[in-house]
């Protein structure tokens, strides 16, 4: 069990006359980054959100910095309580009809939120997941992402060339939105009760989540190719504890993770439209049966 550290101990909301998103950003002792980020959301927003930050420890500054800033609203622990605890921690004050979550160390390029408004607007329901598309330093093998060097952190980083260049090459529009900065309409949230905790810190808890809209009904999962943010990689999770992320995804919805982006997500391909139940070929099938047993084998050592 957590002790009082665990605890919210402190938060404060702006109020603000209907936000147009909600936007989440967990922040780990991440200051220049979250500052950057903050800075982006100013300047590029076209319009206006209400921005709140989960500040876990924020012993590097965060604290008196986010405090300091009129318009932020925030939640703050005295320890990591990870993304999946401090998602759910924003959303006890988010005001906006839709949520999206973005890493603290994310940079958003002009008409971000325009492209995703008027996808969302073309729509015209609610049983939709979106993401925008990042822009990355490094091939990482993701399918999703755009790669272009504009710097490895704040003070290497190539803001005027980035905004210079952020719209070259062309990237369509893809299958499978899993990862931040995504959004869906504060219902579907609701209805599928936000990130599951068992998944703390956070690996894995992004396809949890999709995983847990594709059970809902969703099958919009669309990445926007206009919709663009630069993304510094990983700027948090090369210091935490990593979790059982891998085996928990198997035991509890009794697939891989892998097999969900790929078969049921499709991650990366041309968007087509809303996805199709897959089948599953035989082989694909027991793999996923021995990882189970695997994954059994791992609960109970």
């Amino acid at each position: 069990m957590h002790d009082q550290n665990f605890l919210i101990r402190e938060s404060r909301s702006v109020l603000m006359d209907a936000p147009v998103f909600s936007v989440f950003i967990p922040t780990w002792n991440n200051l220049p980054y979250l500052r950057l980020c903050i800075d982006s959301l100013r300047k590029h927003a076209t319009f206006a959100h209400q921005i709140i930050i989960h500040i876990n420890e924020g012993n590097d500054g965060t604290r008196d910095w986010v405090k300091s800033q009129a318009d932020l609203s925030y939640t703050l622990s005295e320890e990591n309580i990870g993304v999946c605890y401090a998602l759910n921690q924003c959303r006890t004050l988010a005001t906006a009809d839709y949520f999206l979550y973005l890493n603290d160390d994310m940079y958003v390029c002009p008409g971000w939120d325009q492209h995703l408004l008027s996808e969302i607007k073309t729509i015209g329901h609610d049983a939709f997941f979106l993401s925008a598309t990042a822009i990355e330093p490094v091939q990482t093998g993701n399918d999703c992402v755009i790669v272009q060097h504009f710097g490895t952190d704040p003070d290497s980083f190539r803001e005027e060339a980035l905004l210079r260049e952020f719209k070259v090459p062309e990237k369509s529009d893809w299958q499978g939105a899993t990862w931040p900065p995504n959004i869906v309409h504060k219902k579907i949230w609701d209805l599928v009760g936000g990130y599951s905790t068992e998944f703390s810190p956070g690996l894995y808890s992004d396809p949890d989540f999709s995983m847990k809209l594709w059970k809902a009904g969703i099958r919009l999962f669309r990445g926007l190719g206009a919709s663009r943010v630069y993304h510094f990689g990983g700027k948090s999770t090369v210091r935490m504890v990593r979790n059982r992320g891998y085996y928990t995804f198997i035991s509890k919805w009794g697939m891989s993770a892998r097999t969900f982006t790929k078969k049921f997500l499709r991650s990366g391909s041309p968007f087509d439209g809303a996805l199709p139940e897959p089948v599953l070929s035989f082989s694909v099938r027991m793999k996923n049966h021995f990882k189970r047993i695997q994954a059994s084998l791992k609960s109970i050592q």
